[in-house]
C-alpha cells in the first residue's frame, strides 16, 4: 500500500515511511495548517470492510483523542484515504519497548519507572471507559526523554470478533492479530485468560497483559510461551510463569508478588484498577530499596568482593563512634529509646493513622491485598482490625477532639502519597458522610473541632 512522498491526506503531506506492521503502515507527515510534523498510521483496507467495526473504531479513536495524558500517544485527527482509515498522532522520537527488550532486560528501577508510567496511562483510559485489549511491548513507546507512551488504543477493537470455545483452539499468529472472522482478539503471549477463551473483557484484562509485559521487562523472557500459539494460549490458561528468582538478576520480592498478583487467572483475583498498580509500584520503589544497578557479570562481583573489607572497616569505625555518642548522651541526659509495638499484620499500604480523642482507638486508611483504599479501626490493646464499611476509595485525613472524622471521598492518586478527592465529615461510628468541598488534598481540625483548615 506504500503511499508516495508528497501525497496529500487532507492537510497532511506524506514525507517518509517510518514502518509497517500487521495493522498498517506509519508515515511521517507534515501538517500544513499547524506547521508541525506528525505521524500518520494508515490501516490496511481489509480493516474497513465491515462498516460497523469501522464506526466503532472511529468512535474509539475520537474518545482516545480527548484523553490528553502524558503516557498515552496524543491523537490529533481521523480520516480515510482511498477506502483506508487513518489516524494522525504526535510524532515520537525513541524506540518501542520491543526494540529495547531485544537488547536485554531492563534494570529493575528503570522497569518500575516505565511500568508506573504505563499504569498511569492505563488508569486515565480506564477512567474514560476505554480498554486497550492489546497491550504488549510493541505497543509501548519509550521516548528519548524517558517517557513511556501507550500506542494503538482502540485499534484492536476494529478487528474484534466474538469467538466460541471451539474457535479458541485454532492456530493464531504468534506476534500479529489475525483479521479473519472468528479469531481470538489479542496477541499471543500477552492475552488474558478471558481473551483466550473469547469472552467479554474489561479493564482487568489490560492488568493481566500489563503483568506479562512487566515480567518480560525485568527478566528478558516472556511469561507465557510454547512451541506453538496453541501451547502458549494453553499456558496462559493453566500454567504459572517461571519464578523470577531463577533469573541471575536481583529482583525485590515485593516486585515478584506484584507481578504474580497481576497475572492471576481469574479477573476478580487481580488488582482491580490500574491506579492501584501505579500506587503499589510507587510503594515498591520507595520501600523495598530496589537497586538500579543489577550486576550479572563476574567482573562486577569480583570488584565488590575486593571492596567489602574496606567498607566493613569503615562501618566498624562509624559504629564505634555512634555507640560512643549514644553512650555519652544517655549518661548525660538519662534518655531511653522508644519502644515499638506492631499493630497490623496484613500486607498493604497505610496512608494515614490517627488516635481517637481518648487515645485508646486507632483509625487508619489502608489498601489491603490490592483492594481499594478504605478506612479501618482497631483498639490499642487488641490486634483485631475492623473495616468501617465506608465507600471504596475513602481516605481518613484527621479526627476532631469531638470524635468526628475528616475524610476524602473518591480519593484519587496524584503522585507519591498525595491523593485528592471530595472533603467530607463522617462520624467515627461510620454512617453517611456529609460532603463539604471538592478537589481537596489535606485537611485538619481546629483545636476546638469546630472548623477545618
Amino acid at each position: 500500500m506504500n503511499i508516495a512522498t508528497g501525497t496529500l491526506l487532507g492537510r497532511y503531506e506524506i514525507r517518509t515511511l517510518i514502518g509497517a506492521g500487521g495493522m498498517g503502515e506509519v508515515y511521517r507527515a507534515h501538517d500544513s495548517s499547524l506547521r508541525r510534523d506528525v505521524a500518520i498510521k494508515v490501516l490496511f483496507p481489509q480493516h474497513a470492510l465491515n462498516a460497523d467495526r469501522l464506526q466503532r473504531f472511529e468512535q474509539e479513536a475520537r474518545a482516545t483523542s480527548v484523553l490528553n495524558h502524558p503516557n498515552i500517544v496524543a491523537i490529533f485527527d481521523f480520516g480515510s484515504f482511498n477506502g483506508s482509515p487513518y489516524i494522525v498522532s504526535e510524532l515520537l522520537n525513541g524506540e518501542t519497548l520491543r526494540d529495547r527488550l531485544i537488547q536485554s532486560a531492563l534494570p529493575t528501577r528503570k522497569a518500575i519507572d516505565y511500568a508506573s508510567q504505563i499504569a498511569r496511562g492505563l488508569g486515565a483510559a480506564h477512567d474514560k471507559g476505554i480498554v486497550h485489549r492489546d497491550l504488549k511491548p510493541e505497543n509501548v513507546f519509550l521516548t528519548t526523554d524517558g517517557h513511556a507512551k501507550i500506542l494503538d488504543f482502540g485499534l484492536a477493537k476494529l478487528i474484534e470478533e466474538p469467538v466460541s470455545d471451539e474457535d479458541s483452539s485454532s492456530e493464531v499468529p504468534t506476534k500479529r492479530v489475525s483479521t479473519q472472522p472468528g479469531t481470538v482478539l489479542g496477541s499471543v503471549g500477552y492475552m488474558s485468560p478471558e481473551q483466550v477463551r473469547g469472552r467479554a473483557t474489561d479493564s482487568r484484562s489490560d492488568i493481566f497483559s500489563f503483568g506479562a509485559v512487566l515480567y518480560e521487562m525485568v527478566t528478558g523472557d516472556r511469561a507465557f510461551r510454547g512451541d506453538s500459539s496453541v501451547e502458549t494460549m494453553n499456558a496462559i490458561l493453566k500454567d504459572e510463569p517461571p519464578p523470577i528468582e531463577i533469573s541471575e538478576r536481583t529482583i525485590a520480592p515485593a516486585l515478584e508478588r506484584f507481578i504474580t498478583h497481576c497475572l492471576e487467572k481469574q479477573p476478580q483475583d487481580r488488582y482491580q484498577s490500574a491506579r492501584d498498580l501505579a500506587f503499589n509500584l510507587e510503594s515498591i520503589t520507595s520501600d523495598s530499596g530496589v537497586s538500579s544497578s543489577m550486576s550479572g557479570t563476574r567482573v562486577a562481583t569480583a570488584t565488590k568482593n575486593r571492596r567489602w573489607p574496606i567498607f566493613a572497616a569503615i562501618a566498624l569505625v562509624l559504629a564505634g563512634l555512634l555507640a560512643l555518642v549514644f553512650f555519652l548522651e544517655r549518661k548525660s541526659f538519662g534518655t531511653q529509646l522508644p519502644t515499638y509495638t506492631q499493630l497490623t499484620f496484613r500486607r498493604g499500604s497505610i496512608y494515614t493513622a490517627r488516635f481517637t480523642p481518648d487515645g485508646k482507638g486507632i483509625y487508619f486508611s489502608a489498601t489491603w491485598n490490592g483492594n481499594p483504599l478504605d478506612i479501618s479501626s482497631m483498639r490499642v490493646e487488641s490486634p483485631e482490625v475492623q473495616s468501617l464499611g465506608a465507600m471504596p476509595y475513602t481516605q481518613l485525613l484527621s479526627i476532631s477532639p469531638a470524635g468526628e472524622m475528616a475524610v476524602l471521598l473518591k480519593s484519587k492518586w496524584l503522585f507519591h502519597y498525595v491523593n485528592a478527592g471530595t472533603l467530607a465529615r463522617m462520624p467515627l461510628t461510620g454512617g453517611a458522610p456529609r460532603e463539604i468541598l471538592e478537589h481537596v488534598q489535606e485537611a485538619d481540625w481546629s483545636p476546638t473541632g469546630g472548623g477545618l483548615a
